[in-house]
């Protein structure tokens, strides 16, 4: 791969940039900052698996932008028992893409990474994340200067697995598909969304779970030296 490769496309979420940290700091933000009676152990332990499920959902095109921010609230708020009306929730949700993108907790490798692989490849950024909130992450959190080119799928009209999304960055970032690797967090979007547009794919695994012998897996960020 290291003979192979030229470019490289992250995924940002889950990836670099530690979401879940950042999310859960925003919300106790939202919280304090509104004197809500939530306890945020408890609101995060339900909304964690219903936010995935419905970004299955955004990302399959079964809901919108807009149900998204406000249903994975809801039904979190509901299972817990809390009952804000629909405006404070529209309000929570308004509050958490202010908030998220202020606060900047990469993995403690994305830094050390990004400087090596800099050196010798061009980085890119493929996300399905939103455009504002996706660029104010890479600003706030001072990798932005690493990436030549950056994709979202706001922009892109499509979210990833489609192909057209690898595609399209590609081709913005002037490179061809045997010579670019995608890097994510997602078997599904990122990986097999990479492969089948051709690309080489790195799982970024650092749970441990099992895959398919025939996916290139990394455990740790790091690890991404012993083949690059």
């Amino acid at each position: 791969m290291k003979d192979t490769v030229e470019h490289i496309f992250f995924d940002l979420d889950h990836t670099l940039w530690d979401f879940e940290r950042n999310s859960a700091l925003a919300f106790d933000k939202i919280f304090r900052t509104r004197n809500l009676d939530v306890e945020l152990g408890d609101f995060l332990e339900i909304y964690v698996p219903v936010n995935l499920k419905f970004w299955r959902m955004f990302r399959e095109n079964r809901i919108t932008k807009k149900e998204l921010r406000y249903i994975r609230l809801k039904v979190t708020f509901d299972r817990m028992g809390v009952h804000f009306n629909d405006l404070l929730i529209k309000e929570i949700a308004n509050d958490y893409l202010t908030y998220l993108p202020t606060f900047n907790h990469l993995f403690k490798e994305t830094s050390t990474i990004l400087s090596y692989l800099n050196v010798t490849y061009k980085l890119h950024i493929i996300t399905n994340g939103f455009a504002n909130v996706q660029e104010g992450k890479l600003v706030n959190s001072g990798i932005d200067h690493y990436f030549n080119v950056v994709v979202n799928s706001e922009t892109a009209g499509v979210k990833k697995p489609n192909p057209f999304i690898f595609q399209l960055a590609m081709k913005r970032a002037g490179a061809t598909p045997e010579r670019s690797l995608m890097v994510g967090d997602s078997l599904e979007a990122d990986v097999l969304g990479a492969l089948n547009a051709g690309m080489h794919a790195l799982y970024y695994n650092p749970k441990g779970e099992e895959v398919p012998s025939h996916i290139l897996q990394i455990n740790n960020l790091l690890e991404m030296k012993n083949l690059l």
